[in-house]
């Protein structure tokens, strides 16, 4: 009862006053034996927000910075312990690893910080990087460190650091760290001169390494220079500006080898090495801004501006070190943009800009419907020998994955594939769109309509061929058999499937994510594709020459190459298809999948079940079931693909009303455009 009491206490309790809390923390640093890390952990904890409600952390550090400025004893007492604090701290790890990615690798780091959630790391107090963590306790500091004003920083460091503690022997220490911080960084990067991945990724690297080799020469008589200066204040020292060029030239290189990749693709090992070494070329020049301006009479103010700047985002990137999502996004971007372009180039051939493109797509799309309606029968059979579950999940997903590969081979279409590609088409022209411009908005237009049509044609040649198809097999077999292929109670079961009141939609919603998931790994080997060349590896295999021939080898190498996304994308689509079910059925929960296509097959083997005496009223309800299923399957691949396409390009589009407006227009002024393609112009000149 004692306990309970208690902790009722504590979720009751008023919370404590943010000011007073901030005064006794102010005051505290007036005793001279007081922990200095300690102090400034209760400064920092007064500061923060008590709560979701507490909006005035801003306030705080406002009334901080006047308090100081006011009470010349306590401002002496906090620089006191402050310089005191950061000088007797090893610092070079914070200068040379604070948001930057670690040399341990892409795997080795998700690994560490996954592990970190289960046994928190121990800090080593006596390293500023480290201090951090105690200081900044929570995981979130970085969300409300953000909404601090910069000139807020610029105030509290220009307080912290007048003009005499400059010449201090403790910031000459902190200097000599940040000397050998320029030095670490620079070594860092010049060992990028022997790095095979770069090498592979831009074939005029050979011409690039010298200046990765300098720039450790470069750094060396920077520091030799500087330190100098410090030791003899009539000697001037380097200003950096050698340095800084063969940094910036270092710089352009790996931009350079960047942007190749976006073209001709890349890895994850290789997108790792790129940032980790342009996040280490930014931080040196952050470093040498600070240490050439402080060395000066008049630069004093431009060190503390850079001084301020730099620490703040280091600041903020320790404290997300150990976020997944973080860490996640610092990497994402040039994967990720090479994986939605190649989705997006797959995309473009999914959008009827003329009649014979919607003609084209009605038969691609009726030539899916076929061999759906073939899968969805040879499904059922397949769930009528009730085999382990293990055989049947994997001869669900052979049959549906099997099957999709033919249907991309054979270049026809199923319609539900197509959101997640033209989603990235999308996006691209979206970051081009400049709404002031009534052209760019009626481009964009005419582009929505043509997806809307071929998306339609898509779904209609598939449901319309797969329905009928599945009548024919299913009739069909069962009077050359002489016996019915469907039973009454599957066909009820079929039925039941449709049902809009079941687990139908959410079903759907499973499918619809796995179509988006198939796009991805469609990008994913065409990329992979790509960066490792694998038509011309494939083209040099000796058993393959020797069986078909040198040319013919390089041919069917090219052939995989251009086709190997697509391959794996619609194979791996259907084994996460055929194994869902049987995984809900270990697990026990109701999981399972719901595809159109398949669905209006089905349909068609329920009246088949039925023999054709299913009331009007269930047809028309499986019928409506159908339609939501087509609509789930759309709208979450298209959603999560558009989302992830403007993720990865960065776009932050904010004029969807004025879009969506324009649209509306247009669907009113020719609804006919969103439904079938533009009529072929008549030919009016004379005698035509």
């Amino acid at each position: 009862m004692a306990a309970l009491s208690k902790l009722f206490r504590g979720l009751f309790a008023p919370r404590p006053d943010p000011d007073l809390a901030l005064e006794r923390a102010l005051v505290a640093f007036l005793d001279p034996a007081a922990e200095p890390l300690e102090l400034v952990r209760r400064l920092v904890a007064a500061l923060r927000p008590q709560g979701h409600g507490d909006s005035g952390h801003v306030e705080r550090h406002a009334r901080l910075l006047q308090r100081l400025e006011d009470d010349a004893e306590l401002r002496a007492a906090v620089i006191g312990h402050l310089v005191h604090f950061v000088a007797s701290r090893r610092l070079m790890t914070f200068f040379t690893d604070s948001g930057i990615l670690p040399g341990t690798g892409f795997f080795s780091e998700w690994w560490r910080i996954l592990g970190n959630r289960i046994l928190p790391e121990v800090p080593d107090e006596r390293r500023l990087k480290d201090c951090l963590h105690i200081i900044y306790e929570r995981s979130d500091d970085w969300r409300w460190l953000e909404q601090i004003p910069p000139e807020l920083g610029e105030r509290f460091w220009a307080l912290l650091a007048p003009s005499r503690e400059l010449r201090r022997v403790d910031w000459r220490a902190i200097q000599e760290q940040m000397l050998d911080a320029v030095l670490l960084l620079a070594h860092r990067v010049s060992g990028l001169g022997v790095e095979s991945e770069l090498m592979r990724a831009s074939p005029g690297f050979d011409d690039d390494r010298p200046r990765f080799i300098a720039l450790s020469a470069e750094a060396l008589d920077f520091a030799n220079g500087l330190r100098a200066a410090l030791d003899d204040p009539d000697q001037p020292g380097d200003d950096g500006s050698q340095l800084l060029v063969i940094a910036d030239q270092c710089l352009d290189t790996l931009q350079r080898i960047r942007k190749r990749a976006l073209t001709v693709g890349t890895s994850l090992h290789l997108t790792y090495i790129l940032t980790r070494s342009e996040q280490s070329l930014r931080r040196l020049h952050e470093l040498v801004a600070i240490l050439t301006a402080a060395g000066t009479s008049t630069g004093r103010h431009a060190a503390l501006d850079a001084w301020a700047e730099f620490a703040g985002a280091a600041l903020l990137a320790e404290n997300r070190r150990n976020s997944l999502r973080y860490y996640l996004s610092q990497l994402s971007s040039l994967l990720a943009v090479r994986i939605t372009e190649n989705a997006a180039h797959s995309g473009e051939h999914y959008i009827c800009e003329t009649a014979a493109d919607y003609r084209g797509m009605w038969r691609s799309a009726a030539g899916a419907g076929v061999l759906i309606g073939g899968m969805a029968l040879l499904k059922i059979f397949t769930a009528g020998l009730h085999a382990p579950l293990f055989v049947e999940a994997f001869l669900f997903s052979m049959i549906y994955g099997l099957g999709f590969v033919v249907i991309f081979l054979l270049g026809m279409t199923v319609a539900t594939k197509q959101p997640a590609m033209t989603a990235q088409t999308l996006a691209g022209l979206l970051g081009d769109l400049k709404p002031n411009r009534s052209a760019d908005l009626e481009r964009m237009v005419d582009v929505v309509a043509a997806v809307s049509r071929s998306q339609l044609a898509a779904i209609a040649g598939n449901v319309m061929i797969a329905l009928p198809v599945a009548i024919a097999l299913g009739a069909g077999l069962g009077g050359l058999l002489g016996t019915p292929v469907i039973s009454t109670d599957k066909g009820a079961h079929l039925l039941a499937d449709l049902d809009l009141l079941s687990w139908a939609l959410p079903h759907a919603a499973i499918a619809g994510f796995y179509l988006f998931l198939s796009g991805l790994i469609t990008g994913y080997f065409d990329n992979q594709a790509a960066y490792a060349d694998v038509g011309r590896r494939i083209g040099r295999l000796r058993w393959l020459k020797h069986l078909a021939g040198e040319a013919r080898a390089t041919r069917v190498g090219d052939y995989i190459q251009e086709r190997l996304g697509g391959i794996m994308g619609n194979f791996l689509f259907g084994c996460m298809l055929g194994s869902t079910g049987v995984i809900g059925t270990i697990l026990g929960l109701p999981l399972d999948i719901r595809h159109i296509a398949f669905s209006s097959a089905n349909l068609g083997y329920a009246l088949v079940g039925f023999q054709f005496e299913l009331p009007l009223q269930a047809v028309f309800w499986a019928a409506l079931g159908i339609a939501a299923i087509g609509l789930t399957n759309l709208a979450v691949s298209f959603a999560l693909a558009l989302r992830t396409a403007l993720g990865a390009r960065r776009i932050q589009f904010g004029h969807w009303g004025l879009l969506l407006r324009a649209i509306g227009r247009r669907f009113r002024r020719q609804p006919r455009s969103f439904l079938l393609p533009p009529r072929p112009a008549v030919d009016t000149a004379p005698g035509g």
